[in-house]
């Protein structure tokens, strides 16, 4: 796209930007809320991992400092994956599997990037990682979720290493939730993280 395509286009989609910026989170937060209520109400096990994960800890010290996420994240114990898939097939997700990854997508026509994406408990990400994901009974309610524990979360993120999980470490340490003394821990320890 050259700089006038470029201009015009802004142009022509100044008016629903903050619009569409704002829905977009809306989105997300009640995509969190559907899922998180129908595995409460099916019984099912499972704890918030990822962003959202990141800002819910982060909110509990500085509400300004929280970061916005693009999807919701759930650990699962694979045993009670037809549990969930039942559940929140109610609430109108769809199970689908793309390049590896169980996924719930919101309706027929949800996107693979604004999904409910599925880590397995208790089972490696990836084969060359060194842990396994947390369990889901390691968890900390915060306000009716099932949010993974601190500590937990700090070693999938050290884990994955991405560029992402080290700006969510940050936003971690930036608001005080850990010294540095246990992620020096973490980051030494051959059984907790892969490439620090």
């Amino acid at each position: 796209m050259n700089p006038d395509e470029l201009a015009d286009l802004v142009r022509e989609q100044a008016p629903f930007v903050f619009d569409r910026m704002f829905s977009a989170m809306d989105k997300v937060r009640e995509r969190l809320d559907r899922v998180t209520k129908a595995l409460s109400d099916a019984g099912v096990p499972y704890a918030v991992i990822g962003g959202n994960a990141v800002a819910a800890w982060v909110a509990t010290i500085d509400d300004g400092a929280v970061r916005s996420t693009k999807d919701v994240d759930i650990l699962l114990a694979s045993e009670d994956f037809e549990r969930a898939t039942v559940a929140l097939e109610a609430v109108g997700f769809h199970s689908a599997k793309t390049m590896n990854v169980t996924m719930f997508l919101d309706g027929p026509d949800g996107k693979s990037s604004q999904a409910v994406h599925v880590i397995w408990a208790n089972e490696k990400v990836r084969p060359e990682y060194t842990v396994a994901s947390p369990d889901t009974n390691q968890f900390v309610d915060i306000a009716g979720k099932r949010i993974v524990g601190l500590l937990e979360l700090l070693t999938m993120k050290l884990i994955g290493f991405r560029d992402k999980d080290r700006v969510h470490v940050r936003d971690m340490i930036g608001v005080g939730l850990m010294s540095l003394g246990p992620l020096n821990y973490l980051a030494n320890s051959q059984n907790a993280c892969r490439n620090y």
